[in-house]
């Protein structure tokens, strides 16, 4: 296959803070996979990216003399495939609204592509599911763990569940894989498929709704009530109620307490008993922090809860309101609701106010939440995390 290469569409970035503060666009997990493994799987290739600069490093560009730059906000269908195959060079894709989907060129494009770097542009009119905000990660959650589930269990089969004290509802739908244990849990797949991921552990009286995937060496602590339209990501721990969620990865939620209509980053901690809004009293719809407008702007939906940037820690019985937004690397805790915008590197809580996380205090806790994993917090690690805090300080003053 061509030269993939997996570029941020700037407005798009700037609308999926503060997940992309730390990653590109594609990296994002919805449904089983992150939108960089969707497409590997399918063209079978090795994407690079075209994101911001201090990213780079961590996720490198590779230009050849033929190189197809496709938006990272968008999930492949077979079609959009066939379209990019079908490509001419200089030429590319845009959606019926001017989206800027895909382009073929020669050219070692440092920024992402525009319109004045093609000759020609083709409308690709079919359907897509393409990240165009926060909340459009948890709404098509549940389409895209389906279209993952064909696309990874396509010709397989799956290892049997052996014990006798799991119920199995639709058990077709279920895929299990190896090294996955399940032990006297409930999973009903008969509106959705379920997705075990290798080594994953699900404990005693969990019951889990599909769709729902449980993604590689992840856990569901005993008690758990699993909802449909839910992400676990690889290596996360959860307990307690989660319902429409995605946890991109090395996430803890080990307790109880609800976590509804949210996207929580990697590397957080949710204390016991912490909790989430997800629908207002009233009904109408949810507001929700804009780091385009820097306000909040009205989501047109009625359900959407917590919006977690990576490595954020949160103490026990913390209430998040309907609509919350935290950035990267805070440490929230406290009595009473929490504002519905905590910027990044904040200590504190709502009640007793909020301070400065200082950078040498939060880099010493990034560093030993992924020692505790066995990984190293390296230089790459911690330039990204001061770049955060330099572009997050600016945005204060």
């Amino acid at each position: 296959m061509h030269n993939l290469i997996l570029f941020d569409d700037p407005p798009i970035r700037t609308a999926l803070l503060p997940l992309t503060f730390t990653r590109p666009v594609s990296e994002i997990r919805i449904g089983i996979c992150t939108i960089t493994e969707k497409w590997a799987i399918r063209l079978q290739t090795t994407p690079s990216f075209l994101t911001d600069l201090y990213l780079q490093i961590k996720y490198p560009c590779r230009t050849i003399h033929d190189n197809f730059f496709v938006n990272g906000a968008v999930c492949p269908t077979n079609a959009l495939i066939n379209a990019l195959n079908g490509l001419k060079p200089e030429s590319g894709l845009v959606t019926a609204e001017g989206l800027l989907l895909a382009l073929r060129t020669e050219k070692p494009l440092e920024t992402a592509p525009s319109a004045d770097d093609a000759g020609t542009w083709d409308v690709f009119g079919e359907p897509l599911t393409i990240l165009k905000d926060l909340p459009s990660i948890f709404v098509h959650n549940g389409e895209q763990i389906r279209t993952d589930f064909e696309l990874l269990t396509a010709g397989r089969t799956s290892q049997p569940i052996t014990d006798p004290h799991t119920r199995c509802y639709a058990p077709e739908n279920i895929f299990v894989e190896e090294g996955a244990v399940i032990r006297a849990a409930i999973l009903n797949a008969e509106n959705g498929p379920i997705y075990i991921g290798k080594n994953a552990l699900i404990q005693e009286g969990t019951v889990m709704l599909g769709p729902f995937a449980l993604c590689d060496n992840a856990t569901v602590n005993w008690g758990g009530k699993m909802r449909s339209n839910t992400t676990i990501g690889p290596y996360s721990k959860v307990g307690g109620e989660v319902g429409n969620s995605v946890f991109l990865g090395y996430s803890n939620k080990g307790h109880d307490g609800f976590l509804g209509n949210s996207v929580i980053g990697e590397w957080c901690n949710l204390g016991a008993n912490t909790n989430n809004s997800n629908l207002k009293n009233d009904y109408t719809n949810v507001n929700l922090y804009s780091y385009a407008t820097n306000r909040l702007e009205n989501t047109g939906r009625l359900f959407c809860g917590l919006m977690m940037g990576d490595y954020t820690k949160v103490g026990i019985s913390t209430m998040f309101n309907t609509g919350t937004v935290v950035g990267v690397n805070a440490n929230v805790f406290g009595a009473g609701f929490q504002p519905k915008h905590i910027p990044s590197f904040s200590w504190g809580g709502g009640a007793e106010g909020f301070t400065e996380y200082r950078l040498d205090k939060a880099l010493q806790v990034a560093r030993e939440t992924i020692g505790r994993r066995g990984l190293d917090f390296d230089e790459v690690e911690e330039t990204i995390l001061r770049e955060v805090h330099r572009i997050e300080k600016e945005r204060k003053e």
